[in-house]
């Protein structure tokens, strides 16, 4: 597969910060993303490389801008609607409720 994230022996992007006693997650949302892949992966929905897949078929400038996590659930919602187990729709509803369950809470109003 030729793609963005096919980089082999590419350079030009820059030096690679590693930060110092980096966490796997820098945040829950990121945990609970990986959770729920790996989940779906034991509950028999897609493989590890079909989940692989799904990452690697972003866009590929959405995929260089998105850090790691934001690749894992872009996989989940890709899989997730071409499995039929979720729409669009629904996961563009779930993204409005937790922004404004976000913002509410900023506010002091949640």
């Amino acid at each position: 597969m030729n793609g963005a994230h096919d980089l082999g022996g590419m350079d030009g992007f820059g030096p690679i910060a590693p930060e110092e006693n980096e966490p796997v997650f820098h945040a829950e949302w990121e945990r609970r993303v990986f959770a729920m892949t790996v989940a779906m992966g034991f509950y028999g929905a897609w493989n590890i490389d079909m989940s692989r897949h799904a990452r690697e078929r972003m866009d590929p400038a959405e995929y260089l801008r998105a850090s790691y996590y934001e690749k894992w659930l872009h996989g989940l919602e890709t899989l997730l609607v071409e499995r039929g187990l979720v729409t669009r729709e629904e996961i563009a509803a779930h993204r409005r409720a937790v922004a404004e369950t976000t913002t509410a809470a900023a506010d002091g109003d949640g």
